[in-house]
Order: C-alpha cells, then structure tokens, then sequence
C-alpha cells in the first residue's frame, strides 16, 4: 500500500530505538511515532466507511460490555483494524496488539495507535524474529495478563501455547477470523489440546461472504495493477481453489476480459467452476501457457519448483490466501536463480537462460502486502468480531464449552442490518401472518444454522 513509510531513509530496526509518546509512555514499539498525526488521518477516513462500528461505540457510552477486558490481539494493523482497536477500547477493553503479517502494517497507522496510548508492537517488513519478538512482548507484561484472545492466522494463539499454556487459566475465550487460524483450532480441539472456548469468525455468513468473495473481487486486481500495471484483457490466468477467495478472483478477471482456467480439489467447488463458465484443468495442463498463476487454497505447496520451472517467461505468481505456503518460494533460493528486486514487493526470478518469473510479495497475501482492501468489507468483518469477543466475554459460565463455535445466526443478522443504512436500503418487515406461515420470529433470525 502507498505508504509514507516506504522510504527507508532510517535503517536502525525500531528494536533499538528508545521512542516515547506525547504522554511519555513508552510501552509500545513501531517505526516512527513522529508519523501518527499522519496515521490519525488514515483512521478518520477509515471511519467514515466503518458505520456499524461507530454505532456500537454510540450504544457502549452507557453501558461498557467489554468492562474488565485484557485483550491481546494479532491481525493486521491498518486504519481499519484501529478502528476496530479504538471501539474496543470504547466498549471498555484494555487491548495490547501485534502484527499477523510482516508486510501489511501501515507505519503511521501504528504510530498513531501508540500516540493515543495504545500498546502496539508493529512496523512493515519486521524479520521472522521481529513477528515472534513483537507477539511475545504483547503477551508477556508484568502485572497484565489477557482474558481475550483476537487472533488472525492462529499465530498468537500458538505461541501462547508453546510459551504461556498456564495463560489459558484467566483466558475466557479466543477469536478467530481466518480459514488457517481456524483450522489449527479445530485440529486442536480434536487433539483434545483446546482450553478455552473459541469462535470461529472465519465462517460466519457475513465475514465468508463479504470479506473473501466481494472483497477478494475488487481487490485482487487493484493487488495486480498496482505491482504490474499489467492489461488483463486477453490474459490467461490460472486460479488455483475455488472457495469464496477462488470465486472472487475469478468473476473479476473474467469480467476483465481475462481467459479463466481453475484447479480444485472438491467436486462441488469444481462443478460450480464449470456452471460459472471456467474450464477446469489440473495445473500441469496449463503452466506452460499462462501469463498469471494465483493461489487461494489455504494449502502447502500448490505451485512447486516443478510448475515454476515450466511457467513461459515473464509468468506473473502470486497468492490470496492468508499464509505464505502456497507456492513454494524456498525452493527459488537457490545459487544458480538470480534474484532482482524491481519495487516494492515485486521480485523478478531469473533462471540461468534468462528466462524470468515475477514473483509477488515473496508469495505473501497479495492484496494485503500490496494494496489496500476496501474498508467497507473490513467494517463487517470487524463488526463481527467485536460481537464475537463481547459474546463470548460475557457469556455466562458453561454456556460454552473447550470447543469451537460459530457465531449465532442473530449477530451475522445484526451486523448486515447495521450496514444497511449507508446504502438507504429499506428492509421489508414480515406480518404476524407471514412469520406464522414461516414458522419465523419477525425479528429473526430468518434463516436456520445448516443454510449454506
């Protein structure tokens, strides 16, 4: 993302660096937090776009649901998830937050979390060393411990486990809101390793239809032209998954002009390819002729050595899904490829015949590593959350056990309803008639838990 914080005019790792804020609080570490006048900025924007959360803040100046709170958190740090940061703190939560993503953190945006007091351990191009330091220091505090877990990726969860299992005593619950994160916690819960109830945001309607189909829609070529500034008119593009980011990508580089071919593994995802009009192939049939390869299966391994040694020069690989196994980038680091960064995130690999992949993002999350995302879609997701961490918060004792949950149907319903009024949108009420034929509520929720 176009950031005033590319220019690396100051090299020394922000580990090293003594900053304070304006209150002369130092419990935070991020590039520079001279920037957060910049970043307050950023969020103001991101509010306009952010409606129900503003409306949750408007209803907690009463009554403050999240009273007593210790939430740690580890998503991506944006103007959007500050938003997110500040409403919880409105609803009464104290929070102390890191980075799941080395490349998504918006510097000033960090800057200015940390200025208006919030204790933030993030900056963009952290090590793999910086992403561990920074979620430890977020756990790891004299005389504050969390009781809430937000989690994007399943990585801070995982390092409490590894580090601080005896954390998950005061621990009332964790949230998560990625396919991966989610799926560690239900291998988890199956292992009968799972301590503490959780929420599985990931799946509830409005968070899988909003955040990976519409938005993965609009923000997979803004991630592409931004990079490449590639025409994709005529293209051929392989889209490796057809799940709601596989589905997202593909209508919008279809509806571009682009020449669609699709991989799957399900025979229900790979038959809704065919009815949308994408041919289905198996990856090796098409790696020779394709101009763009992109991952989002949530797999390892998809695109290997083996494919990038075939792909024609000047192929275009990249990925969607949330972590960086997809293509197998270690296997290009190797003495006889050379290596030419061009801009920011985008590398070329050159093979010893000159021929040339491009490769994005180091096979990162693309559209976060190298564009924004559209704040509105981040609005619902973040909407969801917070109902998830007061939900469980406040659940009483037994109403959840060690395992994984789905958010109630009535919240999804809610947090579309709130959304409603930026478009003028009027909803139809059902009579006491209709609801009695439809064995419904008038007031929801209108559809059961198995709907899909």
């Amino acid at each position: 993302a176009a950031s005033y914080t590319d220019s690396s005019e100051d090299e020394t790792s922000p580990r090293d660096k003594q900053q304070k804020n304006s209150k002369g609080s130092s419990d935070f570490c991020v590039k520079n937090i001279k920037q957060a006048e910049f970043g307050r900025r950023e969020i103001e924007i991101a509010e306009q776009e952010m409606p129900a959360l503003m409306a949750l803040r408007k209803r907690a100046q009463g009554e403050k649901p999240l009273a007593g709170a210790k939430i740690v958190g580890c998503t991506h740090i944006t103007a959007q998830t500050a938003v997110l940061m500040e409403t919880l703190g409105a609803l009464g939560a104290q929070c102390r937050w890191a980075a799941c993503n080395i490349y998504s953190t918006l510097n000033e945006v960090a800057a200015a979390l940390a200025e208006s007091g919030f204790p933030v351990f993030a900056w963009k191009g952290e090590s793999e060393d910086d992403f561990w330091w920074c979620i430890d220091r977020c756990v790891n505090v004299e005389g504050w411990q969390p009781n809430m877990i937000l989690d994007d990726g399943g990585d801070l969860t995982h390092w409490i486990y590894k580090k601080y299992p005896n954390m998950f005593k005061k621990i009332k619950g964790i949230v998560e809101e990625s396919v991966t994160g989610v799926h560690r916690l239900y291998q988890l819960s199956k292992a009968g390793k799972l301590c503490v109830p959780a929420m599985n945001v990931n799946d509830s309607v409005t968070k899988q239809k909003f955040d990976n189909l519409y938005c993965c829609r609009e923000s997979i070529l803004d991630g592409l032209k931004r990079t490449t500034d590639m025409m994709f008119g005529g293209k051929q593009v392989v889209v490796c998954g057809y799940g709601e980011v596989g589905k997202g990508c593909c209508a919008a580089l279809k509806a571009m002009g682009s020449i669609v071919y699709v991989t799957e593994i399900d025979p229900i995802c790979a038959l809704q390819a065919c009815m949308d009009g994408f041919r289905l192939v198996k990856l090796n049939e098409v790696i020779r002729q394709v101009d763009i390869v992109i991952t989002c299966t949530g797999n390892k391994n998809v695109v290997t050595r083996e494919h990038l040694d075939r792909m024609k020069n000047s192929c275009i690989v990249c990925n969607m899904g949330h972590s960086n196994t997809e293509i197998d980038v270690a296997s290009l680091r190797t003495p006889e490829l050379t290596w030419e960064r061009v801009r920011s995130q985008v590398d070329h690999v050159i093979w010893p015949d000159g021929k040339r992949i491009v490769l994005l993002a180091e096979g990162r999350l693309l559209n976060l590593s190298c564009s924004t995302v559209p704040t509105f879609v981040l609005s619902i997701t973040a909407t969801t959350q917070a109902l998830a961490l007061i939900e469980l918060y406040n659940a009483p004792e037994g109403r959840y056990k060690q395992d994984v949950y789905l958010l109630p149907k009535k919240m999804d319903e809610y947090v579309a309803s709130l959304h409603l009024p930026t478009f003028d949108a009027h909803l139809t009420e059902l009579t006491d008639e209709q609801a009695k034929y439809l064995g419904l509520n008038k007031n929801g929720p209108f559809k059961p838990n198995y709907y899909r």
